[in-house]
């Protein structure tokens, strides 16, 4: 498989987000200042995506000591959002991009046949460069399985 178009780019970072607190979000905020784990998910709620979340919640302690910041994207809504990071008390930002807006700008892959919505997770370096790109529907430990082996390179 040929590596992600945007591996080596730096990162679209010119967008901002709400995250489950209503709050905005800039990514060009973020980048400069330290590494970022950027992870797009399906939909709140479902089985895989809510392992998924969980899994990055619960090495959310792993990447703050190494100074990393820890983002979820989906289109779901900000009031799907705030239910779903309170239910599983997660620590970090999950975005609502309704609009499919930063998923098209991180060109983030659609699975089975183009039907479903990708699952993708990106690693942005501290100088807003993406060095990874992990992309599968069904391997979930994956996504943070390589997100925490290339935060330990940085």
């Amino acid at each position: 498989m040929a590596p992600h178009p945007l591996i080596g780019q730096m990162a679209p970072s010119n967008f901002t987000l709400q995250n489950q607190n209503n709050e905005p979000i800039n990514l060009a905020d973020l980048v400069g200042q330290s590494p970022v784990v950027l992870f797009f998910y399906p939909q709140d709620g479902t089985s895989k995506c809510t392992e998924e979340v969980c899994a990055f919640r619960d090495q959310y302690q792993t990447f703050t000591k190494k100074d990393v910041q820890v983002i979820g994207i989906s289109r779901d809504s900000v009031e799907s959002h705030a239910t779903f990071a309170s239910s599983h008390s997660l620590q970090f930002h999950i975005l609502s991009d309704e609009k499919d807006e930063v998923k098209e700008a991180y060109k983030v892959p659609k699975t089975a046949l183009g039907l479903l919505p990708g699952r993708s997770t990106f690693i942005i370096n501290r100088e807003g460069v993406v060095v990874e790109h992990f992309s599968s529907l069904l391997d979930i430990n994956g996504h943070v399985k390589t997100a925490l082996k290339l935060v330990e390179s940085l």
